[in-house]
């Protein structure tokens, strides 16, 4: 799911925009559109990295899953280093970071180095998605032209997976390194006219601790994201391993006592990342794990159709992204016209409707037959999901913020985002297990192949029914929105 910017409410004022307003706009939204493909550019070369480096897909899946980590575990402390260190310096040094770590990707020869650059580059996102919002809410008029600007930025962020797939699938079509290297000159194109472009701003003073030091959280930041690295790792080794075997119970362990170092961190410190007010909302739980269900279930079946498709079916990369593009491109093509449809439908309905439609489509391809068709055996499905992502993707974060006043819903909105990420960062790894646990034997037929895709697809089918069942209560929620 890609960031979702969620700006202010507009004054009636209507000032126009001057030329490098618009030329600010141009680069940040295209800067946000790169940060989006990010999130998908690795989907359709999952394949061809494991075969070109000789890695499971329990190890090639951290191309994705380590970026989603990345992004959702340090967004919140993202946002943090951002407001105490200024916009401008951080979003010029996340580019600059963001270009690198592209060029590292793309050399990469060994999965260490390339699971770290992928890291980098989610925290890289993490820092400039919501800061190019924030940028843009302090800059541009307020009115009808901010409003304007605002749905620019949104249409680049819904855009970008979409973006990320196409080029994904004719890059790899030459070297899986392209798809990873592309984003670097791009960066490096927008960097100048960031520099120009984007104004000076004045930082607001981190907390002084009780020792007289800054206080960012980095205690809490770091056990966060190594509880959930430790669990993903952990995810990974149970079908190389088991359950009792020291390398899945090891992990295993290192996550409960990271994550009880996390909650006493942020129960004691005096500004913690997350707080509980916010965290424990009845309907930001809700939206937040609605939204990490509908996130993780998609992302999960497209793993799942990438390595179908390519190992099984024969297709190239391209034709693989061509297949999958009605489960994203319907979003990308309604991104402008989300906002009247939760006036009009209300948000909770919305939610409903798209967690039963991808939920739907799930169980339409758990009858894959052994020679499917496209049109009539993968098409329907991929559409399902596109028409429930239609209904509820801006549903489920105007749900999750409108819940809190103004002055809380830039930290409810990171909360949001960062569950959404977490939430695939985990099933993708819990995907991939599946998939190489039941990897058919030499030799099996079409039948037993299909068939040995059916324990991760009827993971993915429980979590999307996960997200339905979330959904239906909030049709019964009568908490009132705040203003």
């Amino acid at each position: 799911m890609k960031p979702t910017p969620t700006p202010p409410p507009a004054a009636p004022a209507t000032t126009s925009l001057d030329p490098r307003m618009w030329g600010l706009l141009l680069v940040l939204s295209g800067n946000m559109l790169i940060d989006a493909l990010e999130v998908s550019v690795a989907v359709v070369a999952l394949p061809s990295i494991g075969e070109d480096l000789n890695l499971a897909a329990t190890t090639v899946q951290w191309t994705m899953s380590g970026f989603a980590a990345g992004f959702g575990a340090l967004m919140l402390f993202g946002n943090r280093v951002v407001t105490h260190l200024g916009r401008r310096r951080m979003y010029l040094l996340a580019l600059l970071a963001f270009a690198a770590a592209s060029l590292a990707s793309a050399l990469a020869t060994e999965p260490g180095l390339l699971i770290a650059t992928r890291l980098v580059k989610g925290f890289c996102a993490a820092l400039t998605a919501p800061t190019g919002l924030a940028i843009l809410s302090t800059t541009c008029p307020e009115g009808r032209e901010r409003d304007r600007a605002f749905s620019v930025y949104t249409l680049a962020g819904a855009s970008g997976f979409t973006a990320g797939l196409l080029l994904s699938g004719a890059l790899t079509t030459l070297s899986w390194r392209l798809t990873f290297l592309f984003p670097a000159p791009a960066v490096l194109l927008l960097f100048p006219f960031c520099l120009r472009l984007i104004p000076a701003d004045t930082p607001t003073p981190a907390p002084v601790s009780g020792k007289g030091r800054r206080h960012y959280d980095l205690t809490g930041a770091a056990t966060l994201l190594a509880a959930l690295t430790a669990l993903i790792h952990a995810l990974t080794q149970l079908p190389h391993h088991g359950l009792t075997h020291p390398r899945t119970l090891i992990p295993l362990a290192l996550t409960t006592a990271l994550l009880a170092a996390f909650a006493l961190t942020e129960r004691t410190t005096s500004a913690p990342l997350i707080r509980p007010a916010i965290l424990t909302h009845p309907t930001m739980a809700r939206s937040a794990l609605g939204a990490a269900a509908l996130n993780g279930s998609y992302l999960g079946l497209l793993f799942i159709v990438t390595y179908q498709t390519q190992q099984q079916l024969g297709y190239t990369p391209l034709r693989t992204a061509l297949a999958v593009l009605p489960a994203s491109l319907p979003l990308a093509i309604t991104a402008l016209a989300s906002g009247r449809l939760v006036r009009r439908f209300g948000a909770p309905r919305l939610i409903a409707a798209g967690a039963l439609a991808p939920l739907a489509g799930y169980a339409l391809y758990l009858r894959l037959p052994a020679h499917p068709h496209y049109l009539t055996d993968i098409a329907p499905t991929m559409l399902l999901v596109g028409a429930g992502f239609v209904a509820s993707f801006a549903a489920l974060n105007t749900q999750a913020v409108s819940a809190f006043p103004p002055h809380q819903r830039g930290e409810a909105g990171g909360v949001y985002q960062s569950a959404v990420q977490l939430g695939a960062a985990l099933m993708l790894a819990a995907t991939s297990a599946l998939v190489t646990a039941h990897q058919p034997a030499p030799g099996a037929t079409p039948a037993d192949t299909m068939t040995a895709y059916r324990p991760a697809l009827w993971l993915v089918t429980t979590v999307g029914l996960t997200g339905l069942l979330t959904a239906l209560t909030g049709l019964r929620d009568r908490t009132p929105t705040a203003h």
